[in-house]
């Protein structure tokens, strides 16, 4: 009787080479692009919680909430900033019918965002998923167990952030 042989031993080595770098330049790929989205899905919120020079920042005593969103007026803090009668802000666990936030105008609109280093840190939380499910692809797919426990731990400690200063 003949021996059978595995796949891997009967291919060349270039052949192994080829794969291992095809393998690797698919996984790196898919990383990159599950990084650029959590960036792309935080930066909306986040560049106008974080780059605030310019920008109307006040605070928002929420009022009355709905299902998506409450309500509430808007004293101003900044030079420059209005009074408004009613803004609305996203409702959230955040949120709390009641309370008074710090916030900042979202530009040529009445909606308001969290500001402040809880407004920061739920900016970036699509971004922390990003980073958790980046972990998995690197560790499986790149092999990178230090580098996927890096990401994971990145991705932990900023949702973590995020959940405790709400």
């Amino acid at each position: 009787m003949i021996p059978a042989m595995s796949p891997a031993a009967s291919a060349s080595p270039g052949a192994f080479a080829a794969l291992n770098f095809g393998r690797l330049a698919a996984m790196g790929t898919v990383t990159v692009l599950i990084l650029i989205a959590g960036v792309w899905g935080s930066w909306p919120t986040a560049h106008n919680v974080m780059l605030t020079k310019g920008r109307e920042s006040g605070t928002i005593q929420v009022t009355a909430c709905a299902d998506d969103t409450c309500t509430g007026p808007y004293t101003p803090v900044s030079e420059g900033s209005r009074a408004r009668a009613e803004v609305v802000i996203e409702h959230t666990v955040a949120v709390k019918k009641g309370k008074t936030y710090a916030v900042v105008v979202n530009p040529g609109t009445d909606e308001v965002m969290r500001s402040g280093p809880a407004g920061i840190l739920y900016a970036w939380v699509p971004l922390g998923g990003a980073l958790l499910l980046a972990s998995v692809v690197v560790a499986g797919g790149l092999r990178l167990t230090r580098a996927a426990w890096v990401l994971a731990g990145t991705g932990i400690a900023l949702l973590t952030a995020a959940f405790v200063a709400l």
